[in-house]
Parts: C-alpha cells; sequence; structure tokens
C-alpha cells in the first residue's frame, strides 16, 4: 500500500512545486513522476495529455485555483441546502412538549475534544457529593499529575467524598501516581489488576463517561441509571478482585519464584497471544514483556517459546489456589 501523501489536503509540496514548475517549462512530464507528488493531480494542476497518454501537462494555476473555488462553493451550498432540509424536517418534533428532564439532560451525548470531555467531567465532579469511581489503565505514555486535576479531586475530597481508583500492576511503582495520592487529602484508594477495561470514570453512580475511540478524543456522556448502575457493578468487582496499593499497598505473593506479573504473561502466553498483544493488555511496553518473558522462560529452564507453553502448564503456576478448608 502506498504511503499517505506526508502533508495536508490544501498544501503543495516541495516536490509537487518543483515538478510543476518543470512541467510548465518544458510543457510536459511523463505521468509515472506524478506518483511523487498526488497533491498536483489532486489540485488539477497536471492534467492527462490527449495526445500522448503517458505525459502530463500543466494547467494555468488561476484557472486550476477557480475551478477548485468553485468547487467548494458547489459543496458548501449543498451542505447549506442539507442543513434547511433537516431544520424542516425537525421543525415538527421541535414544536412537541418535552419534559425538562429529558430536554435539559440527554441519556447519552457524544463530546468532542479533549477540553470538551474534561470540562463535562468538571462540570460533573463540581456537583458531585457522595464518590468518584475510575479506571485508568496504562495509555502508553508516562503517566503526569496534572495541577487542575488535583484541585478537582481535593474538592470533591474537602466536600466528604471519596476517591477510588483503579490501576494496572505495571502503576505500583510509579513514583508519579504515588506523589499523586500523597498530595490528597481525604478518603482516596487505589488498587491494581493485571488487567483492565478501557477507561472508566462514574460521578456520584448518577453519570459515567468512557472513550469513544481508540484517540481518547471523543467520549460518551452516559446519564441512563440502567447504563450507569451496570458500569458501577462492573467497577465494584474488580474492585473485590483488586490489590490494595494505597494507602496500605498488599505485596503481590510469589509463587515458586514466579512473579504475579510473570504468572499473568504465562496466562496469555499459553492462549497464543503475541509479545505486543501482552504488553498492551498488561500496561507495559513490549521490551518490559521480553524481559519478563526471557526471566520466566529462565526460572522454568526453557530452552524456546514452545517449550515455554508446555513448562507452564506443567508448573502448576497457572492453577488456582486451593480453598482452604472449613
Amino acid at each position: 500500500m502506498a504511503e499517505r501523501h506526508p502533508h495536508g489536503a490544501e498544501e503543495l509540496c516541495e516536490a509537487g512545486m518543483s515538478l510543476y514548475v518543470r512541467a510548465l517549462r518544458e510543457g510536459h512530464v511523463p505521468d509515472d513522476e506524478a506518483g511523487d507528488a498526488p497533491c498536483l493531480i489532486d489540485f488539477g494542476l497536471l492534467r492527462p495529455d490527449l495526445e500522448n497518454p503517458r505525459r502530463l501537462r500543466p494547467l494555468a494555476a488561476a484557472v486550476a485555483l477557480s475551478r477548485l473555488l468553485h468547487e467548494s462553493a458547489e459543496d458548501t451550498a449543498r451542505r447549506r441546502r442539507q442543513e434547511s432540509l433537516l431544520a424542516e424536517a425537525f421543525e415538527p418534533l421541535m414544536r412537541i412538549d418535552v419534559p425538562d428532564a429529558v430536554a435539559d439532560t440527554p441519556m447519552i451525548s457524544v463530546l468532542s475534544g479533549i477540553d470538551r470531555i474534561n470540562l463535562a467531567i468538571s462540570q460533573s465532579m463540581a456537583d458531585a457529593s457522595s464518590e468518584l469511581l475510575t479506571i485508568q489503565p496504562h495509555n502508553g505514555r508516562a503517566p503526569v499529575v496534572l495541577a487542575d486535576a488535583l484541585t478537582r479531586d481535593q474538592a470533591l475530597l474537602d466536600r466528604g467524598a471519596r476517591i477510588r481508583t483503579l490501576y494496572q500492576h505495571t502503576f505500583r511503582h510509579s513514583l508519579v501516581v504515588r506523589a499523586r495520592y500523597e498530595q490528597l487529602t481525604g478518603d482516596v484508594e487505589a488498587r491494581t489488576l493485571d488487567e483492565l477495561t478501557k477507561r472508566l470514570i462514574i460521578v456520584d453512580r448518577t453519570v459515567a463517561f468512557i472513550p469513544a475511540n481508540e484517540e481518547r478524543t471523543l467520549a460518551l456522556e452516559i446519564r441512563h441509571p440502567v447504563l450507569v448502575d451496570y458500569l458501577a457493578t462492573t467497577f465494584d468487582r474488580l474492585w473485590q478482585l483488586a490489590t490494595p496499593m494505597y494507602p496500605q499497598a498488599v505485596q503481590l505473593p510469589s509463587l515458586d519464584g514466579v512473579t504475579p506479573r510473570q504468572q499473568a504473561i504465562a496466562a496469555l502466553l499459553v492462549e497464543g497471544h503475541t509479545d505486543a498483544v501482552i504488553a498492551t493488555r498488561l500496561g507495559m511496553n513490549v521490551r518490559t514483556a521480553r524481559v519478563h518473558i526471557a526471566k520466566l522462560a529462565a526460572t522454568l529452564g526453557s530452552e524456546s517459546r514452545a517449550q515455554l507453553g508446555y513448562l507452564i502448564g506443567q508448573s502448576g503456576i497457572l492453577e488456582p489456589e486451593s480453598a482452604p478448608e472449613g
């Protein structure tokens, strides 16, 4: 697959400029040379030579610009007609009496843009009085402590609310994350798990926020009571399974020299996942995942990937702990 041209749709690159100047000077250029500057074709600055299909002839910039502006104007007019038709279609619906609760607060809203998302979260927290539940999975970047977020969280704690946060085990030794909690005063706790769902924020069990795309530039603001209760129940189940990290950290136990993180990696290895998938699911980079895999192999005496899977099965490290006798 050809690489995308490295500039915006309204820009002309240096290669395109040079090729266009040459086409003006020589009267034409070979069509295969336009592959390095497809923007010339997009702008209409080069067009097929009717006498020789293997050549491209230049079009005067003023003429090409006029055509582009005309197309843009037609597109704008089409969009305005579409807006007018939508307004007409919705006009009778707008006259229907709607209860204030429905009119003012939609059950599910789409939030676009990081600033808009953060504003909506801040506004919800400003009205909160009981609790904030959050799931914060690793997103591939180093964690940061934002002053605005600290101020917002402390204001919530000062109103007598509590904060509960779930992280992945990879955050247990993060100095940045620990510094965040040491700056907060109040009923705040954090726990960790090997794997988590995507990011989740629940405020007072009345409104929830979840990402709507991988880049997290879109989010859903959910106020439907059934959906919010479902998400809060999911959080509660994960919280019960998680290991305390703050304020009192519980040491994760090892089994026959195999650390809990290596046990989690072992479980994903026997499922056949690649190093990259394992790293993503456990919130670490690929290099760190491979270091843990190498240590696991050394502990179990494995000399190959295939043998490692066999030895994991034989070692019993993935067997559930026996229930205590009553």
